[in-house]
């Protein structure tokens, strides 16, 4: 009997999803969404966005209208080692999504979307990130423990900014 090989190819994309670990954050805004969408384009949405205890520094915004433009952010892994972060902008759908992926930095892969939906009562922000933390599988084993907790809080946080402003706005 013949086997095709074609039968034993993998998809990609369900391959990933296995190996990486996936955060989401959802949350509903009570706003258009093109308002939301528009918190995120504006020039100082980044520093807006980084929580206060992160220390972290911005070195240099991106435009993400501009698919491309890089932001890179100073910071340190649990508050200990100096990290330089590379972010590019890969994917510009407004009012819809938009993505940035880890050009170098702490993780081994990092990719996040930015999705907004319109929903009956305004709209419902999803930030949905695959990453691959670094050190390998002693790295995903801690994932749980000690990245996913920062990532949670982290995204709290962004949120809270992000539906602040967008409710806020409008109101006008």
């Amino acid at each position: 009997m013949r086997l095709r090989a074609v039968a034993f190819k993998p998809r990609i994309k369900s391959c990933i999803s296995i190996i990486l670990p996936v955060f989401v954050k959802e949350s509903l805004i009570h706003a258009p969404p093109e308002c939301v969408f528009a918190f995120h384009e504006l020039p100082d949405a980044l520093r807006r966005l980084t929580p206060p205890w992160e220390r972290a520094r911005l070195i240099q915004t991106a435009d993400i209208s501009q698919v491309g433009s890089e932001a890179i952010i100073e910071t340190r892994l649990f508050g200990l080692w100096p990290v330089r972060w590379v972010a590019r902008h890969t994917a510009y759908d407004p009012p819809r999504m938009f993505e940035d992926v880890q050009i170098s930095g702490p993780f081994r892969h990092w990719r996040h979307r930015h999705i907004i939906e319109p929903h009956a009562t305004g709209a419902l922000l999803r930030d949905h990130v695959d990453f691959a933390p670094p050190l390998g599988p002693l790295g995903r084993l801690a994932a749980p423990v000690l990245i996913i907790p920062r990532l949670q809080k982290m995204f709290d946080y962004r949120h809270a900014v992000t539906r602040e402003w967008s409710e806020k706005s409008s109101d006008e």
